[in-house]
């Protein structure tokens, strides 16, 4: 009497150790149903999952849309900064800068390129942001009016920003996860960067102090509505986590960050613009008022600060680098026909 074919908790045994390879294989020459009883096993054995693993569309869809999202976050946010380069304090100041915004340019690579192992291409995905299908940040609709503004960023968004992503490090899905070790590693530069940038001004000037304490009382609570609406209104949230895609709730990213921030704002010398904030000694944790999420809402639509400017800004990017697209694309295919001929 032949074998049985494993069902989920034979494919579980599978996925652990050196057999994975031979699980994987095996997959793709399955019918779908042992294909979903591999992704099954797989997550549940807390694995990753790699390009060529059978995987749910749903779960495909939802990794395209989160790490297009994050690539294209990268990318514009490149420009609040960007437009203090030339005129940083000082020179140290401008090669800082310049350093921290081409990290992010490096990061949006790291990420289209992963978000490409789906069988997305990165110009469609380029092609929706400009159109608007395609979303990014809220956070980097927001003006940045004083060089206070540039610390601020590297202290609070970027310091939202390691709290969200680094437990993307072990995201279920494989080059997701391996890409956010390297852009996390550099994020707690940019962070510690903002911070040391605040600590200066704070114990600067009066002048200097009150541009430090303007910047941390405008970006607080946009930087609060990173982390997305409350569970209660999240769509997304229980599905992710079921699929390992997330491992915590927009609350509780939320709350982590806040924990965090106020023993930072203490050292700092800076206040957080909450009459409420207080101690918790019941949850163990800090009370705080949560962002306005009508506003997150009405940013996302496209109706932030700065959201026309930033897309027009992109749009016309695109558009004046076209030709330099074209003579990347004409010369590898002459690369590619000279490569032809000798073999």
């Amino acid at each position: 009497m032949p074998p049985e074919e494993p069902g989920a908790s034979g494919l579980l045994d599978e996925v652990s150790g050196a057999e994975r390879a031979l699980a994987e294989a095996a997959a793709r020459d399955r019918p779908d149903a042992d294909g979903e009883a591999f992704f099954d096993a797989v997550i549940a054995a807390d694995q990753k999952i790699e390009p060529r693993d059978a995987m749910p569309e749903a779960y495909r869809k939802t990794l395209v849309r989160q790490i297009a999202q994050h690539a294209h976050s990268e990318i514009i946010g490149m420009q609040p900064e960007g437009n203090w380069i030339s005129r940083a304090p000082s020179l140290e100041r401008k090669a800082i800068l310049l350093s921290k915004v081409q990290d992010e340019a490096g990061h949006g690579l790291y990420l289209y390129a992963a978000a490409e192992t789906l069988g997305v291409d990165r110009k469609d995905m380029y092609a929706q942001l400009l159109s608007g299908r395609q979303k990014y940040s809220s956070i980097f609709n927001y003006p940045t009016l004083t060089w206070a503004d540039v610390g601020a960023i590297g202290w609070l968004v970027d310091g939202a920003a390691i709290v969200n992503q680094v437990p993307l490090c072990r995201c279920s899905y494989g080059p997701y996860a391996r890409a956010m070790i390297r852009v996390c590693k550099e994020e707690s530069f940019h962070q510690r960067q903002g911070f040391q940038s605040l600590y200066v001004l704070a114990r600067g000037t009066t002048k200097q102090r009150e541009m430090a304490q303007d910047a941390v009382n405008r970006y607080w609570y946009p930087s609060l509505a990173m982390f997305g609406p409350p569970d209660s209104d999240s769509t997304h949230s229980e599905q992710s986590m079921e699929w390992k895609i997330k491992r915590y709730t927009n609350d509780e990213l939320r709350q982590r960050f806040v924990d965090m921030t106020v023993q930072q704002a203490g050292v700092l010398g800076l206040d957080l613009p909450d009459p409420d904030l207080a101690w918790n000694e019941e949850r163990g944790h800090y009370d705080f008022t949560q962002p306005d999420y009508g506003e997150l809402f009405d940013v996302i639509k496209g109706n932030g600060p700065c959201n026309r400017k930033r897309m027009e800004h992109r749009r016309r990017a695109a558009e004046d680098g076209e030709w330099v697209a074209q003579a990347a694309r004409e010369y590898a295919r002459k690369q590619a026909e000279r490569t032809a001929v000798s073999v």
